[in-house]
């Protein structure tokens, strides 16, 4: 179980000897979509409300999708850093069963052991301590979000100050294909990514590092404190 320090130290150590690294976050979305055909029936995620909404566009993701799932199971049993919900946890506003309890099924059916787990909120501690953008100023950084020129305007101000390379923007899985294109033709164009894509985010930091050998970081709601939106 790596804590917020350590953490920092591996995202620091990365970046300082160029190395590549993924950081994954499992919360009630991720879990929803791991359940599809799997702990759950697709009739039974069709139920909650996180899957209604994503069947509104409000999600990134149109359920089912189970290539989703597959490629998610694929990623958590490489990614370097997987961020996992404990138990009792009360950073998200959802049912129990939908959380950690739910985690440690769809683990158990996928055998999926992560090399390193951490706290799946510490996305959001990175991105209000003024310690990790003074690690980024120095470095290129690339961002793949919704509302990603907004974004990129906030990162590029004061007090952060980043060098933004390029901002893509992402709303939907359909999108992959497209990210994956550009992270081919530009693999040295950056040194960090940090990525606000719902679930999708869990495939692209693990896309960033396989593709480039760079960091890819799965910042997830860390976007929204950024530019002070409600979760």
């Amino acid at each position: 179980m790596l804590h917020f320090n350590d953490m920092l130290e591996r995202i620091r150590t990365a970046l300082d000897h160029k190395q590549p690294l993924s950081f994954v976050r499992i919360g009630d979305g991720e879990n929803l979509i791991l359940a599809q055909n799997s702990v759950w029936t697709i009739e039974q995620v069709l139920q909650e409300e996180w899957a209604k909404k994503a069947n509104m566009g409000k999600k990134g993701v149109t359920l089912p999708n189970i290539a989703l799932r597959d490629e998610m199971v694929a990623v958590l049993k490489k990614a370097d850093i997987v961020g996992i919900l404990p138990p009792g946890d009360q950073t998200i506003g959802v049912r129990e069963y939908l959380k950690r309890e739910l985690t440690d099924q769809v683990f158990t059916y996928f055998n999926i052991r992560p090399r390193s787990i951490c706290h799946a909120s510490l996305n959001r501690k990175l991105a209000i301590y003024p310690g990790f953008w003074d690690m980024l100023r120095k470095h290129r950084v690339l961002i793949i979000t919704s509302k990603a020129s907004e974004f990129r305007k906030v990162l590029e101000s004061k007090p952060y100050g980043l060098h933004i390379v390029n901002a893509l923007p992402f709303s939907h899985y359909k999108d992959m294909a497209r990210i994956q294109k550009w992270l081919m033709a530009y693999p040295d164009s950056f040194d960090i990514a940090l990525i606000s894509c719902g679930v999708n985010a869990v495939v692209l930091a693990q896309m960033v590092r396989d593709l480039t050998g760079k960091i890819g970081i799965d910042f997830g709601k860390g976007r929204n404190l950024l530019l002070k939106e409600k979760f």
